[in-house]
């Protein structure tokens, strides 16, 4: 059989937990000739929809049995199956405990029953002693797999199997999302906000790392409340380090971080704790506090750019990446003003910019003020210009800086990797010269100086081969 993974990475933990337990029902993975496809779909915006429906149809095309899993399949379910006759299955996220057998009668000639969706915001419940109960309950789920970790004999199980040897991994904090942004569907097909247990985080962390990962990526649809529904919303700040410390493992790095929760000591222990990435992936969506009201946010310019402040004075070198939406419902030319103010004083490293476009169910879609899709496109391609240049000037302010680049690429000479500024894929990379270069392997980490520029990417010099590395870099 075959696993096919779109969208983020969370869904790659996903397609790793369903590796796991299929792997331990025997059943082999393989991209040549399978009888099967699982396709992990996304079901964010439009072109991910897109690209999950065409993948389905490709698989197809080879005569495999093909079956849909992921949000896609969650979010629509029996829709999609309506729709895709081509899918021999639609199975929601209920169902990746008894994969392995739904897998074994696809193959035989059946067709399980199609998911049918629902508002998974209304299947866990509010209380934090009751969700911590949800959690125990959720770990515990028949299927779970106890592969072993060291030290840990009737401890927490990991269920998971890489499916690749990068030395960076993502890493799942909780699942679920409490906010209720008016453009985004997530919480209904991802559910409420559930934490992982801190010592379930750390024993995957501990098993990854004897797996030959030295950079963690933790995921979640909302980083900063993590712990809240466990009674404590400062066990993040608490983790990091423990994190960071574990043997084998060389950097953390947190994403998904809501700019409205950020608070003083989580900022504290990402611009200060040695191991752990000064990196900010915070989505402000826009600056203008008219908008953001209308998408049931919080914020604005002055508040973001004080915000960019206390994260800068903590460490002038720290990255932060983040993404905006223009042309939402009632934005003026005002309101785009303003987020061209805030974009030129916050000096973001990265920005992905996004026109707006209704997604199903959510309260934005019936708001009023609906903008012409030229006027949308037009205001993407305003601002995309903006950021590129923009970007590209904040990459030039790196230059002389020294930095700690993980290699994550050797391929014809040419050796790539990331410093603690730059998330996989999402960011820009960093290619390295000089001296001791040509003996650098993937997963080495490297004391660099930054003395070019392309875009948003660096080019460095290798200055220390510096693996491992156990305290923060100064200039």
């Amino acid at each position: 059989m075959s696993l096919v993974t779109l969208g983020c990475a969370r869904n790659e933990v996903d397609s790793e937990e369903l590796a796991g337990r299929l792997d331990a029902e025997g059943w082999e993975l393989s991209d040549e000739s399978p009888d099967v496809v699982v396709v992990n779909t996304c079901g964010f915006v439009e072109s991910a929809k897109k690209d999950s429906i065409d993948t389905l149809l490709a698989a197809s095309d080879t005569g495999a049995k093909v079956v849909a899993v992921g949000c896609l399949a969650e979010r629509y379910g029996t829709q999609l199956a309506d729709q895709l006759p081509e899918a021999d299955a639609v199975l929601g996220f209920d169902a990746y405990a008894t994969l392995p057998d739904s897998l074994a009668r696809v193959l035989a000639g059946e067709r399980p029953a199609s998911h049918t969706p629902g508002d998974r915001r209304k299947l866990l419940p509010i209380s934090p002693v009751d969700r911590a109960a949800a959690v125990q309950q959720l770990s515990s789920e028949p299927g779970a797999i106890d592969i072993g970790i060291p030290g840990h004999a009737g401890g927490p199980t990991v269920v998971r199997r890489r499916l690749d040897d990068s030395p960076v991994a993502p890493l799942k904090l909780a699942s679920g999302c409490d906010r209720r942004c008016s453009f985004c569907a997530i919480p209904s097909f991802r559910g409420s906000f559930v934490s992982r247990r801190p010592g379930d985080v750390i024993a995957e962390a501990r098993w990854l790392a004897e797996h030959g990962v030295r950079e963690l990526v933790l995921v979640s649809e909302n980083s900063t409340s993590y712990g809240k529904d466990l009674g404590d919303l400062r066990l993040l700040e608490t983790l990091l380090p423990e994190l960071a410390g574990l043997d084998g493992i060389e950097r953390v790095r947190l994403s998904y971080l809501q700019p409205a929760e950020m608070r003083p000591g989580l900022v504290e222990v990402l611009t200060s704790t040695p191991g752990v990435a000064p990196y900010f992936d915070m989505s402000f969506q826009h600056s203008s506090a008219t908008v953001l009201r209308r998408m049931r946010r919080f914020g604005d310019t002055d508040r973001f750019l004080d915000l960019l402040a206390q994260i800068r004075a903590g460490d002038p070198t720290a990255a932060v990446r983040s993404n905006v939406i223009v042309g939402f419902p009632g934005e003026t030319e005002a309101d785009v003003a303003e987020l061209e103010r805030f974009l030129i004083a916050a000096r973001l490293d990265a920005v992905g910019v996004f026109g707006y476009s209704d997604e199903d169910g959510t309260e934005a879609e019936g708001l009023p003020d609906h903008l012409p899709d030229d006027v949308v496109r037009q205001r993407v391609a305003r601002l995309t210009e903006l950021v590129e240049e923009l970007t590209s000037q904040r990459a030039e302010e790196r230059v002389g800086e020294l930095v700690e680049v993980l290699v994550d690429s050797v391929l014809d000479g040419v050796v790539e990797g990331r410093t603690a500024g730059q998330a996989p894929e999402v960011d820009g990379s960093t290619t390295l010269g000089g001296p001791g270069v040509d003996v650098l392997a993937v997963g080495d980490l490297v004391r660099a100086r930054v003395v070019a520029t392309e875009g948003v990417d660096l080019i460095a010099d290798v200055v220390e081969l510096s693996s491992p590395v156990r305290h923060p870099v100064s200039a």
